[in-house]
């Protein structure tokens, strides 16, 4: 095996591994209108990657912790009545604000800001590969675990409570996934891109579903296509690989809207 192929197979390995954990967890951001929550969340690791640095510990778990933090905050303060598209957007850009000042006076060390912005997806080793698929395993397992009752909550949550099934329990089962899911996912998209490798994908196989365990499994299916594609556009074009990824994601989404309303047309 070559150098060259060395790297595309682990690049192509942790992008997998990313849509496989992202794609299902994005069908719940969708249904649930959830996209601002997962900006917030994912502008939040900035924050994480800074103190972690500062205190020498891992990268991962201060993302980790940093977006938990974040999410918990979001919640309590959404209970005391604050409107929550505007809660989210002050929270969003004021984590990474915070985030990217933090890191400026990090002098001795040296930061890649674009690789935590954008992903460096071609860079990963087999320690992050690992790190990845065992984040994706455990996030397919809480939503294996918690499907029905997430689902129900979601759909309904005055059938849920009636179903002895608590909304806000469930809220903070998919809050601890997606904090999973974006500490994992920083090194290969990049704090700007992970809420689209959320919402394209889930939002794309939406147009193909009719039942929600099957727009789970076409999401994860069209993350994948999402990140093979990209990584080979990105070598043919010699472009940044994950906005290449996300806008590869954007074609299938454009394309399956075209078929969408191609068959309202004709109908």
């Amino acid at each position: 095996m070559t150098l060259f192929d060395d790297f595309i197979v682990l690049a192509a390995l942790a992008g997998i591994g990313v849509a496989i954990a992202a794609a299902p967890l994005g069908c719940f951001v969708v249904w649930r209108r959830m996209a601002y929550f997962g900006d917030a969340t994912a502008h939040a690791s900035i924050l994480g990657v800074a103190l972690a640095l500062t205190f020498d510990t891992s990268i991962l778990a201060g993302v980790l912790v940093t977006a938990l933090l974040m999410a918990g905050t979001i919640s309590a303060l959404s209970d005391r009545g604050y409107a929550m598209d505007t809660l989210l957007g002050v929270m969003a850009h004021s984590a990474l604000a915070l985030g990217l000042v933090a890191v400026s006076f990090l002098r001795d060390v040296r930061v890649d800001l674009m690789a935590y912005l954008f992903g460096d997806i071609l860079a990963v080793s087999l320690t992050d590969i690992a790190v990845v698929w065992i984040g994706a395993a455990l996030v397919l397992v809480i939503l294996w675990w918690r499907w029905s009752s997430l689902l129900t909550a979601t759909l309904n949550p005055e059938l849920a409570r009636a179903s002895g099934i608590a909304p806000h329990r469930e809220q903070l089962v998919l809050t601890l996934a997606l904090a999973i899911v974006v500490a994992v996912a920083i090194k290969v998209v990049g704090v700007l891109l992970i809420t689209a490798m959320l919402l394209i994908p889930a939002a794309t196989a939406r147009t193909f579903s009719n039942t929600p365990e099957r727009m789970a499994v076409m999401a994860a299916l069209v993350g994948t296509l999402s990140v093979l594609g990209g990584l080979l556009m990105s070598f043919r074009l010699d472009t940044p690989t994950g906005p290449t990824i996300v806008a590869m994601g954007t074609g299938l989404f454009l394309g399956a809207s075209l078929i969408t309303f191609l068959r309202r047309s004709t109908s």
